[in-house]
């Protein structure tokens, strides 16, 4: 179902004095985040290939390559998906296809994965008012803070941690991370949990932001020996409090099943399911 369809008897304001619906909160996500055309960079475009939108970094050796069809495919869909797999391919650049249960053609992630894409597994798209999640408390374990990151120190000790947690080399944090965030301060925060800034970060995460009234909250990974504690929590009430002194009102979550029940217990709510379908040259 396309959100644009629903129906509610509830303002279009967000600032009216009503909680919304999970229905109400897609439409909103719909209208402000996935409906109009994200203003690209000279490093990051935003190119329009008939109803198909990509965003990716000019230098095919940068690791961001996005694409989304919201308003569908056309009369063509097969033709479509070609074109923007040989696009990518001829740059030799892996790109995630990121679709959601909602979009048109109904059977689109059949035909990225015939066209050669590879589907990866689903996420739940979880949405909420930043100001009751922002409004919580937790408590810590003693000595533990959670705060924003202030500088490359901080990225390198996240870079370990994230090594630590999923393994391999994530050079990403420090080679594309980083500069993304010196580059767009007021795109992203990044918010690290520490005992203190010479020891490891236990947990750490990052809120971005576009035109929307959204912060999206990413990331959230956590040393396993610190799981359990309300770090990653933390880190969410964190981020929306951060999020409300930018004048986002609303949060988004692609939910992997781990954090999804966090999510809810917060008082979130899952409104549809998002799917990355991968095309990687390389492969």
């Amino acid at each position: 179902m396309n959100p644009s369809s629903f129906q509610s008897d509830r303002p279009d304001s967000p600032d009216a004095d009503v909680d919304l619906t999970p229905d109400d909160l897609l439409r909103v996500f719909h209208d402000q985040t996935r409906g109009p055309i994200p203003v690209g960079s000279a490093e990051r475009p935003v190119e329009l290939d008939g109803l198909v939108r990509r965003q990716y970094d000019l230098d095919p050796a940068g690791h961001f390559a996005m694409v989304e069809s919201p308003d569908g495919l056309g009369d063509d869909p097969d033709a479509v998906i070609a074109r923007v797999r040989d696009f990518f391919a001829e740059r030799g650049q892996r790109v995630e296809w990121k679709t959601y249960d909602y979009d048109e053609p109904a059977d689109l992630g059949e035909l990225l994965v015939a066209a050669g894409f590879v589907r990866e597994d689903d996420e739940a798209l979880v949405l909420g008012e930043a100001a009751p999640l922002a409004a919580q408390t937790i408590d810590l374990p003693d000595g533990v803070v959670v705060r924003a990151a202030d500088g490359f120190d901080d990225f390198v000790r996240m870079r370990t941690m994230s090594e630590t947690v999923w393994g391999g080399q994530h050079a990403w944090v420090t080679e594309s991370l980083y500069p993304d965030w010196v580059a767009r301060p007021g795109s992203m925060d990044v918010v690290v949990v520490e005992e203190s800034r010479e020891g490891p970060v236990l947990c750490a995460a990052r809120g971005e932001y576009d035109a929307s009234g959204f912060t999206g909250l990413w990331g959230g990974s956590t040393l396993p020996e610190w799981r359990g504690r309300g770090l990653y929590r933390a880190t969410l009430l964190h981020r929306a409090r951060l999020g409300l002194d930018r004048g986002k009102e609303f949060v988004r979550v692609d939910a992997s099943p781990d954090s999804e029940p966090i999510l809810r217990r917060l008082g979130l709510h899952r409104v549809a399911t998002t799917t990355p379908y991968v095309f990687d040259p390389a492969a």
